[in-house]
């Protein structure tokens, strides 16, 4: 664990970086409404909602959320919102005009989903004695869990687009189409496989304290 955390920054950076990121949503969520941009600021607004979703978790259900989790978040939600503005004085988004930008961005989203699963998951096995999950089946459960929600984001990113033409309005996700969505379930696959594999070294503390909760409630 020490070899995978040596690179990062220090806790105060990681809080800086986090600190930092959220004013960019919230310039981003000005830029947005300058520009009269629906799509803009329901991406930002959603994205500063999802920000202050760990200092809630902490505060209101005692789990803790270190700088890295926290970081790792606000990052995933950042790349996304910043990908729909793009940089400043161009014309078109990042996912448009950097190919690869929508497969880092569902890679890192598909990591978060995969976290709350493998939290969740091994929570149940700690807690309850009748339960056991195999690490292999832990490994299966989170690529078919990021699939199953891929699947689920494709649909409504398809619906969506659908009512946006019906409407003559600007769809607030856009698809581009059937290879692109293929891409981004490998990409989703690969989120996924990270959070398989080091899962156990950085959700311990999460999976401990979801593991207490239930075992509050059957008391």
């Amino acid at each position: 664990m020490r070899n995978l955390t040596s690179w990062l920054p220090s806790q105060h950076r990681q809080r800086q970086l986090t600190y930092l990121m959220e004013i960019g949503l919230i310039g981003m969520l000005f830029v947005g409404i300058e520009r009269g941009n629906g799509g803009i600021v329901i991406n930002t607004g959603v994205a500063l909602i999802v920000t202050q979703l760990p200092p809630l978790l902490e505060r209101d259900y005692e789990i803790p959320m270190d700088p890295r989790l926290t970081l790792w978040i606000t990052t995933a939600v950042f790349l996304h919102a910043f990908g729909t503005v793009g940089l400043p004085g161009a014309t078109r988004t990042l996912y448009s005009q950097i190919w690869w930008w929508d497969h880092m961005t569902h890679a890192l989203s598909a990591s978060l989903v995969a976290g709350v699963g493998y939290a969740t998951v091994r929570a149940l096995h700690e807690h309850t004695d009748g339960i056991h999950f195999p690490q292999r089946f832990v490994a299966v459960f989170i690529l078919l869990f990021v699939l199953a929600f891929g699947v689920l984001w494709e649909i409504l990113e398809f619906a969506i687009a659908l009512s946006a033409e019906a409407l003559g309005i600007r769809a607030v996700l856009t698809q581009y189409g059937l290879e692109d969505t293929m891409l981004d379930f490998v990409f989703n696959s690969i989120g996924g496989l990270i959070v398989a594999l080091w899962g156990g070294a950085y959700l311990t503390d999460i999976t401990g304290a979801i593991r207490t909760r239930l075992e509050s409630r059957t008391e």
